[in-house]
């Protein structure tokens, strides 16, 4: 009796030890006595044991932090560059297969990537077209990771660390920049105004009464300022309907 109830025992711990339950987000790697058989997908699978063993590995999307890179630009700049890379195993077998330890291997080789197409960019491409420079070591590091069974969905630089020489010399050119985009923006003005006032000269010229109209507005601004004496000029155009009219009558007899 205790035999066969030793024996019950022994039966259902080598069938729970044979019961591997793999979530929707992994993949079971198979090895039969050492040698890749198979790679199992969600749910319960059979793993017969002493003769079988299984890896398990993580098919989500992974976001690996680049550490900080010590570079020289083209243009002869040292700084330093840290990254993120978002990258998924796409073949768990070549995963476990092909490299030893596929996040180790993707973090070194993410940094090299990173150290070699920096280097080739000058520090204002780095600064100002990182939309260019992100896909171009997305696709070089995918190149590289694809006989892993490794694909790397996207590369993102975080942060630019500049020498303080070179962040000063940046804010004195961006400080001159400003000053000759508002001298220009003030020399336009002054064209424009030039301009509208050269047109409304015209315009007087060829119209005498919109001048004698623009000198009585002149006035009404000058008495809202509440000065107490105001002395002004009356220009000789202002008489000269009056003088017209006065030529048109006829002359008048003296008295003898």
């Amino acid at each position: 009796m205790f035999s066969l109830f030793g024996v019950s025992v022994l039966i259902l711990m080598f069938i729970a030890s044979s019961v591997k339950i793999i979530k929707q987000y992994e993949r079971g790697v198979i090895f039969t006595l050492g040698k890749y058989t198979t790679t199992y997908s969600e749910g319960i699978k059979l793993v017969i044991p002493f003769l079988q063993t299984m890896d398990r590995v993580d098919i989500r999307i992974v976001a690996l932090d680049v550490p900080p890179q010590d570079i020289i630009t083209k243009d002869n700049v040292s700084i330093t560059v840290n990254a993120v890379v978002m990258y998924r195993v796409m073949e768990a077998e070549k995963a476990i297969i092909k490299v030893e330890g596929y996040h180790y291997n993707t973090s070194l080789m993410a940094q090299t990537t990173l150290r070699e197409i920096l280097g080739k960019s000058e520090l204002d491409e780095l600064l100002a077209e990182q939309e260019k420079i992100n896909p171009l070591i997305q696709a070089v590091l995918d190149r590289h990771t694809d006989p892993w069974g490794i694909k790397v969905t996207s590369v993102a630089i975080k942060h630019v660390d500049l020498p303080d020489e070179m962040k000063r010399a940046m804010a004195k050119q961006a400080e001159a920049e400003r000053e000759r985009r508002a001298k220009i923006i003030n020399a336009e003005g002054e064209l424009q105004a030039s301009v509208k006032l050269l047109e409304a000269a015209q315009m007087m010229g060829k119209h005498p009464v919109s001048l004698q109209l623009r000198y009585l507005q002149t006035l009404k601004e000058i008495a809202a300022e509440n000065n107490s004496t105001t002395i002004f000029p009356i220009p000789m155009d202002l008489f000269e309907p009056f003088k017209k009219i006065a030529d048109a009558l006829p002359p008048t007899k003296k008295e003898t």
